[in-house]
């Protein structure tokens, strides 16, 4: 079983395909977009259930150079 996340990221100008090229390469997201808005990047994760959510983000998302902020939103059932 695997938890399901949404996250939104703000990269510093200039990185957003830097950041997002970093991202495909690690081969952890679903799906990635590029958005509109207050956010440049939104990909849709699959979390293992044995991980904390918090901890893997950190360690497989948010080491990556060119990331200013984001934002995790929590799935909980699908309709």
């Amino acid at each position: 079983m695997t938890t399901c996340v949404f996250v939104q990221l703000r990269c510093k100008p200039g990185t957003t395909y830097k950041v997002a090229e970093e991202i495909v390469l690690r081969e952890i997201h679903s799906e990635l977009y590029s958005t509109s808005g207050d956010f440049d990047l939104m990909l849709k994760l699959y979390i293992p259930e044995s991980e904390d959510v918090g901890k893997y983000i950190n360690d497989h998302l948010l080491d990556i150079a060119g990331i200013e902020r984001s934002r995790t939103t929590l799935t909980f059932k699908a309709f």
